[in-house]
């Protein structure tokens, strides 16, 4: 029997569990409470309240411009249809980078204010001490290495990271250093797939991928992506499960035309 399947809810426990038994861990993106509800109700293991809602709700073209209130509402509204996910929240740029004790007011603000899980932070090394205090204070701290898009303007780019040799043996002695630090999972984003295999294989805590291959001990997706909402959106790892733009378009074409065919409402939807 899966772990998944035998506990009420999961936890950062569990999700270890499901490491040392092999079962993979299944993750997405919400934002409000009706999609956090149906992918609760479905069986994901993880929601993740992306800052990724800076893109896909509130149209910005990078992760940076959202705001520690805007995740928090956002986080609020997606804890309140989840009764049995673990649910983390993405602490946005400038919240914690450059200094630990506001690092861990930003984790605190989350955690009393939304009922969240846990919070994720991007980077390794030059954030270790942000994570120590949040761990400090008992709240459990999710990684993110690889392509960490709140640092999109240093890239310059949304291309794979990791090719080159010094910066993959960065991102091994980061993974080793999250772990070290007290991270319960790290997300690995846009790498070589042999190195996040090398990688996964080398720690003992959870590896979340999103192109970064099959070898990681769970993956996650935006659900926008997933699900066909965005239809721009066409990188290599992308995987979609339906085309919602289009279904969504068909039906709201279809309302349009009901209502100036005056077929809508017909007898029986009126009082």
């Amino acid at each position: 029997m899966s772990v998944n399947k035998e506990v009420k809810r999961i936890t950062t426990n569990t999700l270890q569990k499901m490491k040392s038994t092999g079962e993979k861990i299944s993750m997405i993106t919400a934002y409000d409470f009706s999609f956090g509800k149906i992918f609760d109700a479905a069986g994901i293991d993880v929601i993740l309240v992306g800052d990724s809602a800076s893109n896909v709700m509130a149209g910005h073209e990078t992760t940076l411009p959202i705001t520690l209130d805007q995740m928090i509402y956002h986080a609020s509204s997606v804890i309140r249809g989840v009764e049995r996910s673990l649910v983390v929240v993405d602490l946005p740029f400038g919240t914690y980078q450059g200094n630990s004790k506001e690092a861990l007011a930003s984790a605190i603000r989350i955690m009393k204010e939304t009922g969240a899980h846990a919070v994720k932070l991007e980077g390794g090394e030059e954030i270790v001490e942000s994570i120590k205090r949040i761990l400090a204070a008992g709240i459990p701290v999710m990684g993110h290495l690889g392509l960490t898009p709140q640092s999109i303007y240093k890239f310059g780019t949304y291309t794979v990271r990791a090719k080159e040799e010094a910066e993959a043996n960065k991102l091994r002695s980061d993974a080793k250093i999250l772990q070290e630090s007290g991270c319960f999972a790290m997300v690995l984003e846009k790498i070589p797939a042999l190195l996040a295999k090398e990688v996964s294989e080398s720690v003992a805590i959870p590896t979340i991928g999103i192109g970064a291959g099959r070898h990681c001990d769970g993956q996650v997706l935006v659900m926008h992506d997933l699900l066909g909402i965005n239809t721009e959106f066409k990188p290599r790892f992308l995987r979609q499960y339906l085309n919602m733009h289009e279904q969504v378009t068909n039906a709201v074409k279809h309302y349009i035309k009901d209502v100036k065919d005056r077929d809508f409402p017909n007898e029986q939807e009126q009082y």
